[in-house]
């Protein structure tokens, strides 16, 4: 069976006409021998010899013409681009062995079945980003368009409703600009149009200017931001120090909105050989296992009532992973339902 997977196109046509021909031409042969009564004449040798040579001839045209080309048809469908004039001289599709045409085609079947499962989660990505963004703009322009229209209807001449209703409005519009600023954010980034400005800075130092000046919005949910216990060593690191202080304050100001009342913030760092670790941690409500895998997709809101009640774009954590991919590293989160959630990243010792 190797043998004959070994063989080329070509060779392997050859040996079936053969194989054909010599059955047809015994059996031919037998029966004709069987009703002269077992007499063969010179000129009748010869006729049935001519007649071998034809069929062979024939069968060989008929694989030719209705197998070989299909295949090579086949073939030159799943190649990847035209072959220039020389590829063509060089590569014989008759004298490719069976073996390497079928590994090629199932290469080809399973790298296109890929291409389409890729294609269908990007469909798939498209349909519930763009769906996603039309709630998310929704809800604050419907706000903006009530509490405008109440006003016209003559609520801008009660001083019980318009102040209270126009206070309502600019929030609502904050919070569109926050959207709108949010995904120019991270078109940049997708873009390469921002680039990340690589510079060695104190990581120890830039995590305490952001403690200071997040203690404030901890303090009124009674959160304590420190380090973990052994795990607060300085560090130098090369990365963008801007872009850092962005991810360090979206991921503590998450841990904040969604901590519980007198909880605590951790920070580590841990030494991991070229590159340094970095977890923030609560004991907040924790995460599901369901909602990890989208947890860094745009709009994607664990719980979408309560976190449009807290505010925020929904962007957060996708300008973090975007970010952090930015820098080449990479970011993983883990959680426990009642324990807490702990996100971590690496980023290049200086």
């Amino acid at each position: 069976m190797n043998t004959l997977k070994n063989l080329s196109i070509r060779q392997l046509t050859l040996y079936v006409t053969l194989i054909i021909t010599l059955v047809n031409g015994f059996v031919f042969v037998s029966l004709y021998i069987f009703v002269s009564n077992f007499s063969l004449s010179t000129t009748e040798a010869i006729v049935i010899a001519v007649g071998f040579i034809l069929n062979f001839i024939f069968i060989v045209w008929l694989l030719e013409r209705f197998v070989f080309r299909k295949i090579k048809l086949i073939y030159k469908m799943i190649r990847a681009g035209k072959l220039t004039k020389e590829e063509k001289e060089k590569e014989d599709l008759g004298g490719t062995a069976l073996v390497k045409v079928e590994s090629e085609v199932e290469e080809w079947t399973t790298v296109t079945n890929k291409e389409l499962q890729s294609l269908k989660s990007l469909e798939q990505y498209r349909k519930d980003y763009v769906g996603n963004i039309s709630h998310e703009l929704k809800t604050p322009i419907f706000s903006i368009q009530g509490y405008l229209h109440t006003l016209l209807e003559g609520g801008l001449y009660d001083d019980s409703v318009n102040t209270n209703y126009l206070k309502r409005a600019i929030s609502n519009v904050d919070r569109l600009q926050n959207i709108v600023e949010d995904l120019e954010i991270i078109s940049r980034l997708e873009s390469s149009e921002s680039k990340v400005n690589m510079v060695k800075f104190d990581l120890k130092a830039l995590t305490n200017e952001i403690i200071q000046d997040l203690e404030v919005m901890a303090a009124a949910k009674h959160i304590k931001i420190m380090y973990k216990e052994g795990a607060a060593q300085a560090f130098s690191v090369m990365a963008d120090r801007e872009m850092i202080r962005q991810v360090f304050v979206n991921l503590i100001v998450n841990a904040i909105k969604y901590g519980k009342e007198e909880g605590t913030i951790k920070i580590s760092f841990y030494d991991v050989e070229k590159m340094v670790l970095v977890e923030v941690s609560d004991n907040g409500t924790g995460i599901e296992e369901k909602h990890l895998k989208h947890l860094f997709d745009r709009f994607y809101r664990v719980e979408s009532s309560r976190s449009r009640k807290i505010g925020g774009s929904g962007l957060g954590l996708s300008i973090v992973k975007h970010i952090i991919e930015a820098h080449q590293q990479t970011i993983n989160v883990r959680s426990t339902p009642g324990l807490g959630s702990t996100f971590g990243f690496t980023l290049d010792k200086a």
